[in-house]
């Protein structure tokens, strides 16, 4: 007869299945999901993929170079992070510029508003105003006004 092998254990296979699905899928940040990231392009742009660069901000989310920088400088797959134009390609990308956004979201994600939730308000703040200096308020802007009109719904106790 031939050896069985020994069961792993199962903080083992807990350990195996987070890492595996860690590998397989992008950036995760509790609450950003696809609708809070598509209400930050509403807000940010009318979501208009087309938009280009101005004033120093490029695409649909209007990312700045300095956001891209602090994000990690991530340019489109296969391209050149010290390329000059690597940040504009990258920001006018509407993928690219998501995963900017997640990964910026991912190293500055707080709770702004003090409500004790860090959520898609919070990511707003922080997108419009930058990580270190989210607490200051959106009343008045258009992205603001463009965010309340898209805005995930809060879940009710």
């Amino acid at each position: 007869m031939g050896r069985r092998p020994l069961p792993a254990s199962p903080p083992l296979l807990l350990l195996l299945l987070l890492s595996a699905c860690a590998v397989g899928a992008g950036v995760f940040i509790s609450n950003l999901d696809s609708v809070c990231v598509r209400c930050l392009c509403e807000a940010a742009s009318n979501c208009n993929e087309t938009v280009g660069c101005h004033k120093g901000y490029c695409g649909p989310f209007f990312i700045s170079r300095n956001y891209w920088l602090d994000a990690g400088g991530r340019p489109l797959p296969g391209d050149d992070p010290d390329r000059s134009e690597a940040y504009q390609d990258c920001a006018t990308d509407y993928n690219c510029a998501v995963r900017t956004l997640e990964f910026y979201m991912e190293k500055h994600g707080q709770d702004c508003n003090g409500d004790g939730v860090t959520d898609c308000d919070d990511y707003a703040f922080v997108h419009y105003n930058g990580g270190y200096d989210c607490g200051k308020s959106l009343k008045g802007t258009s992205f603001y006004s463009r965010y309340q009109r898209c805005r995930p719904a809060k879940f009710q106790d």
